[in-house]
């Protein structure tokens, strides 16, 4: 048998057709030295094992109602690459995502991590694609290669999950994600990374996966502050790679908007106002050049309520004693 390089790790909560359109797509990876460890909540039922969960590459490790952190974490401990693969069970990657990362292992052994875009698939739903235009401009998301394969290949101090790679040797050295954390485990990951084994995290704007978005602006917003609140907890917490300016700014226009009202000369008051809608008209002329008018326009008020929710749940997470205990399964 040949050997296995990667170990591409999906955690989830129950099988779907997400899950199946994730797995058939990787089935069709130009790099085949992989094995693929799903981590569902509960064992498949008998009679389901079945298609895509019955290919040989594929193990199924049962793991209870844990967190993502937690499933990854009893992944890696089964799995035996010599990289591990997160994506999330709804991405699914492109055909050269593992040679891509491959040749980068290869080439620079200083490189303990690599990240790739997650972007959304043009087959998605109008308000899906409204919900990911947010993060197409730097001006408005923070940081658009994140979802967009926008060159030159850079190191970084954190990525997400939905498309990391990972020595596994580096992986087991620090303890692995070891904590509860959801989202946020991987900002911890990276730390973690970067700091104990003096290595670095690359990213790879070819090493490409397309992530579904949220249909809906309740669900976007869940997730989005979700996101806000592990970022200020990380943020005060631990600092090593959470206390950029992008993280803070949202808090400090809710702020704005707050205590300015109050506290301001009225031109000042609306000067921020002026400025802000200015860089934000920026941001929708950023979103344009990827997305077609009607999606760019519904993309508006997402960018908006985005921004002070974010803000709001950042300051509640920067002065949250523990987050694990609201966030973690």
């Amino acid at each position: 048998m040949p050997e296995t390089l990667f170990s591409i790790i999906i955690p989830f909560k129950e099988p779907g057709v997400l899950v199946e359109e994730c797995l058939s797509h990787i089935f069709e990876l130009r790099e085949q030295r992989f094995e693929v460890i799903l981590l569902p909540d509960a064992p498949l039922p008998e009679g389901e094992v079945k298609g895509v969960y019955a290919h040989p590459a594929v193990s199924i490790l049962p793991t209870g109602a844990v967190s993502p952190a937690i499933k990854r974490d009893m992944g890696a401990e089964a799995a035996k690459g010599t990289y591990l693969a997160f994506i999330d069970d709804d991405a699914y990657p492109d055909s050269t995502w593992l040679t891509v990362a491959l040749l980068a292992f290869e080439r620079e052994p200083d490189v303990v991590a690599v990240g790739g875009p997650a972007q959304t698939p043009p087959s998605d739903p109008f308000w899906a694609r409204a919900s990911g235009a947010v993060f197409l401009s730097r001006l408005s998301g923070g940081f658009p290669q994140r979802y967009l394969p926008l060159p030159p290949r850079r190191d970084v101090e954190d990525w997400p999950t939905v498309n990391l790679m990972v020595r596994r040797e580096a992986f087991l050295a620090v303890g692995g994600f070891d904590n509860a954390f959801w989202p946020g485990e991987d900002t911890k990951l990276c730390m973690d990374l970067t700091q104990r084994t003096g290595g670095r995290i690359l990213y790879l704007p070819e090493m490409l996966v397309w992530h579904h978005r949220r249909s809906g602006l309740c669900k976007h917003l869940k997730q989005i502050g979700n996101y806000g609140a592990h970022r200020g907890f990380f943020a005060h917490n631990f600092p090593g790679n959470s206390r950029r300016l992008a993280y803070f700014l949202p808090s400090l226009w809710l702020l704005f908007l707050v205590l300015g009202f109050f506290a301001l000369p009225d031109c000042l008051y609306a000067l921020g106002i002026k400025v802000y809608l200015f860089t934000q008209f920026i941001a929708v002329l950023d979103i344009l050049r990827r997305e077609p008018l009607d999606v760019t326009l519904a993309s508006i008020p997402y960018i908006l309520l985005t921004h002070l929710w974010y803000g709001w749940r950042f300051l509640r997470g920067w002065f949250t004693k523990d987050l694990k205990s609201t966030l973690g399964r």
